[in-house]
């Protein structure tokens, strides 16, 4: 077994093992972020396990482009897969009571519903997005920063996206089983397949870019335009009806749908600029 094999082997069981304390820092503070932290933490326990210098991770910005790549095209997929919703009648734009609430939120009593949408907007690819960088980038370290290079010196592209997507699909699949994730309304095993979809799609965006780029950022970037444009702006400004639960979120079909269109484009991109080349010597810098 090489050194790639052995830190892989190392990272995943760390953060099965970091998974009880996870979830237990959820429900007692009821956020995300130390689940999500408890990633990083396993990624630097396996650098250390295995002498692998954190420096390895990928922690260089890199081009612009590819940060502008990776904020506007989470942005893009959800928006468009939310404009089929409110098209084809599966939700409806906007929900005027969701609406009200920011309007009180903000102290903002005399705007319009649309200045307030606006507001939303902007402060959701702003603020909000900034909030997420904790958690994300705790992710982040380990599935691209760590997971993608290592496999990368053993497979080749296709099996790297699929493999590492797969895995961090897995990640969340006990809070789905446990029904702290996900929606109580449609089967499980519907939600566990359109999410999966969705997860693995984006990492043959994700791990296309991290080759490009050598950097962990833009993958940090794209994660926290996906959560934050999905879950505090579209998900909640849609008015739900009978059909809704069937088609919105990560749990329904729109947005895994038009995530897969996305993430074919990258696995072509990437055969074409990868093929099957197995990266024998990464050392994301």
């Amino acid at each position: 077994m090489n050194s790639a094999w052995r830190i892989t082997i190392a990272f995943i069981l760390l953060v099965a093992g970091l998974y009880p304390l996870g979830v237990w820092l959820l429900l007692r503070f009821q956020s995300a972020s130390p689940l999500m932290l408890t990633v990083g933490l396993a990624t630097v326990g396996a650098c250390l396990i295995c002498g692998r210098q954190l420096r390895s991770l990928g922690w260089r910005w890199g081009d612009w482009k590819y940060q502008y790549q990776s904020y506007l095209l989470p942005l893009a997929y959800v928006a468009l897969a939310y404009a089929g919703i409110w098209v084809f009648s599966f939700g409806d734009w906007y929900d005027t009571g969701f609406v009200e609430e920011l309007r009180t939120g903000y102290m903002l009593e005399s705007w319009s519903d649309e200045s307030i949408i606006a507001l939303r907007f902007v402060l959701t690819g702003t603020v909000s997005f900034f909030l997420l960088l904790p958690g994300v980038l705790g992710e982040e370290m380990g599935w691209r920063g760590l997971l993608v290079p290592a496999l990368s010196q053993n497979l080749g592209f296709t099996q790297v996206a699929l493999l590492s997507g797969v895995l961090w699909s897995m990640f969340h699949w006990p809070l789905m089983f446990l029904g702290f994730y996900g929606n109580a309304e449609t089967p499980l095993l519907f939600q566990l397949a359109t999410f999966t979809v969705c997860l693995v799609s984006m990492s043959f965006v994700m791990t296309y870019i991290r080759y490009k780029t050598d950097s962990l950022w833009p993958a940090v970037t794209f994660h926290m335009s996906h959560n934050v444009f999905l879950q505090k702006f579209f998900a909640p400004m849609t008015e739900a009806n009978a059909a809704t639960v069937w088609f919105a979120d990560e749990f329904g079909i729109a947005v895994p749908l038009v995530a897969a269109c996305f993430g074919l484009v990258y696995w072509q991109k990437g055969n074409l600029d990868f093929g099957h080349i197995v990266k024998a010597d990464t050392h994301m810098r």
